[in-house]
């Protein structure tokens, strides 16, 4: 997805200065307020950039009169001890700021990251790497941004924007044709995906035409038998199981998506420092 809007990226950092700063950074009243300052972002590791607007935004929040100089935009590669920015103004804020800044682009760079990591595995097949909705609550548009910094592409938004017919709503709606029918009828122009966890319901999710399917845990022979018996009727996605060990052999089965829920909720911060140089 694209950069998310400049209302909802405000309203990510709003929230985030509000738990932190709460009435008063009252560690930052101790350093005079006609104090400047120059400061730089440096990573111990290996990143792919991601957050920068939502780091922006805090200390435009914070006080306007920081600058901050970007050495690397979104979706970067950067090495251990490599540059990500530098910023120069009113010391209070910057360390007001550090915090909340810091946690944003540390935990959209873990996601774009992992992502990276994921897409760069299938490199050569067709499959391309999916996250899901399982994402921090209150930043999944700042995380599924951080994805498509990591070359992976976005799965549905919501519950609004696909309808994904899973084991439940099978069960609830009385079979895999009754619900593919209800769902055409109810919402004719949002696009419907099935999930499968056998070939018996695959071929009856065909026949009732579904477009899209999702192969729920299926081992590798199944996901090729699918393939074979799919014959493109379908877009097929492949779901469950999936890590860098066995990302792979899934793509060379020949499906057309790997979702992974990992990109988003298992992410471990990328260690970056904020460094003072004076003045």
């Amino acid at each position: 997805m694209n950069l998310p809007a400049a209302q909802i990226i405000a309203a990510d950092v709003s929230r985030a200065l509000a738990e932190d700063v709460g009435s008063g950074d009252v560690s930052a009243m101790l350093v005079p307020e006609d104090t400047q300052a120059t400061a730089r972002v440096i990573t111990r590791e290996h990143m792919h950039l991601s957050g920068s607007a939502w780091f922006d935004e805090v200390f435009r929040q914070v006080d306007a009169r920081i600058v901050v100089n970007w050495a690397a935009a979104d979706g970067d590669h950067i090495t251990p001890n490599g540059l990500l920015c530098t910023l120069h103004g009113p010391a209070r804020g910057i360390l007001t700021g550090e915090r909340s800044a810091l946690n944003f682009v540390q935990t959209l760079s873990a996601t774009a990251t992992r992502t990276h990591t994921f897409v760069r595995a299938v490199h050569g097949t067709r499959a391309r790497i999916l996250d899901t909705r399982k994402t921090l609550p209150g930043l999944r548009l700042a995380q599924k941004y951080a994805v498509t910094c990591g070359g992976g592409w976005n799965h549905r938004i919501g519950l609004y924007d696909m309808i994904l017919i899973k084991e439940n709503h099978i069960a609830a709606a009385g079979g895999i044709t009754r619900a593919i029918v209800h769902a055409r009828h109810q919402h004719p122009e949002v696009p419907i995906e099935v999930e499968v966890e056998n070939l018996a319901q695959m071929e009856e999710a065909l026949m009732a035409g579904a477009p899209r399917l999702l192969l729920d845990n299926f081992d590798l022979d199944q996901l090729r038998e699918a393939v074979t018996l799919n014959g493109n009727r379908a877009k097929l996605e492949a779901s469950g199981g999936v890590n860098l060990d066995t990302v792979r052999a899934i793509a060379e089965t020949g499906v057309d998506f790997i979702s992974i829920g990992g990109l988003t909720k298992d992410v471990q911060a990328i260690d970056l420092s904020m460094r003072f140089d004076g003045p």
